[in-house]
This record gives C-alpha cells, structure tokens and sequence, in this order.
C-alpha cells in the first residue's frame, strides 16, 4: 500500500470514528446518568397494591407510589420506656450539647440487635439546630435526682448523655411485611430514585401501638 493511500485510509477510519461519538453521545447520556441522591421521609400509607404502596408525606403534599423490593427489610418502632436503656443496648441519641461538655437527650432510639453498628458515631442532628447524633453502645448508666445519665461509647470516642425525664425513647424491633397496610405510619430511611424516574424502598420502619416515627 502506497504511503498517499494509506494515509487517505487513516484520515477516512478518524471521520468515522467522529461521526460515531457524535451519534452515540446522546444515545448513551440516559443510559449513563445516574440516580438523585436517596432521600429520608416520613408519611402514612394511603393505599396497598401488591408490591406498591401509595404514601402522603406528614409534611403534607401529594402522595406518591414506592415500590417495596422483594427482600424489604421491615422494623417496628414502638414507644420504649426508661428500662429499655440498659448496658450493652446499641442506641441513637439526639440531643442538645451543655456547657459541661454533655449531651441532654431529646429523643433516643434504642435499635434492634440486628442494627448494631448502624450509623456509628458523633455528628450534627438534622432536626435540632445545633443539635447532635449520637449512635453508640451504652457503657455505664447511674439513676439521678433529674434522670440518668449515660456514658455510651463508639469507634473513637464516648459521650455523656443526660436523660431527662421527659425525653422520647423509641424502641425497634423485627417486623413484618404485612404490618404495611392502609393507615400505617412510617419512614423511609432511604428512597431509592430508579432510573426511569419511579421510586423504591429497601427499608421501612414503621410506628406500632399509635407511635408516628419521624
């Protein structure tokens, strides 16, 4: 092959390879987008079908369809009470930080066994400004004239947490899939945003015995 026609051939195969990229962008973009971020709500169940529950936020607004996967993983939340903070339980404190450097709950959710570890650490609380979260295994707890006060520890660290007497405990436990019917309340910790726009749920905490989690 002569060097002119070898070098037509080459200029040829670089335009086709251009005229390729141009027709396969916009063929490949959706394909390649990715999902929004998962997002955290609260709302009642309105409606049941099959594998699709219909929700209406407590915020209000309109309801919506979430497709339930096939292994759905479901927790009860029910109201705990003071007992159920004992050594070794695996809680989430939120809480307002004190000048002594502690921690006084707000709300404290002691989490089912198979949860142990979830989320564990010290970081801002979402629902309180200047709030914090605390996930850890509780260590030490001693009654007080004003409530208990717990020491709980985490990877890296510990904190005091002061439990006033009127603080909210919610306690988890394993659920079931048929606990999801008409009137229930739940959350989503996560909602899943499919590709062609529906939404999917993995995991779902539903209230039990009249209790709203949040």
């Amino acid at each position: 092959m002569n060097t002119v026609l070898s070098k037509s051939l080459s200029a040829f195969g670089a335009v086709l390879a251009l005229a390729a990229a141009a027709v396969s962008g916009p063929v490949l973009g959706p394909v390649l987008a990715q999902p929004a971020p998962p997002l955290r709500f609260a709302g009642t169940i309105e409606k049941v079908d099959g594998d699709v529950i219909t929700v209406r936020p407590l915020e209000g607004g309109g309801q919506f369809d979430v497709e339930l996967d096939k292994k759905l993983v479901v927790f009860g939340v029910s109201k705990g009470t003071l007992v159920d903070l004992k050594t070794g339980a695996f809680v989430g404190v939120g809480a307002m930080p004190q000048a002594d450097g502690s921690q006084r709950a707000i709300q404290i959710t002691v989490f089912a066994e198979s949860q142990r570890g979830l989320g564990e650490g010290f970081r801002p609380w979402d629902r309180a400004s200047g709030g914090t979260m605390t996930n850890a295994t509780i260590d030490t707890t001693v009654a007080g004239v004003d409530g208990q006060s717990l020491r709980v520890k985490y990877k890296d660290g510990e904190q005091r947490i002061l439990v006033p007497q009127d603080v909210t405990i919610l306690a988890y436990a394993p659920g079931e899939r048929a606990e999801l019917k008409v009137g229930a309340h739940l959350v989503v910790p996560a909602i899943k945003r499919k590709l062609d726009g529906s939404l999917g749920a993995d995991r779902i905490n539903v209230g039990r015995g009249g209790v709203i989690p949040r």
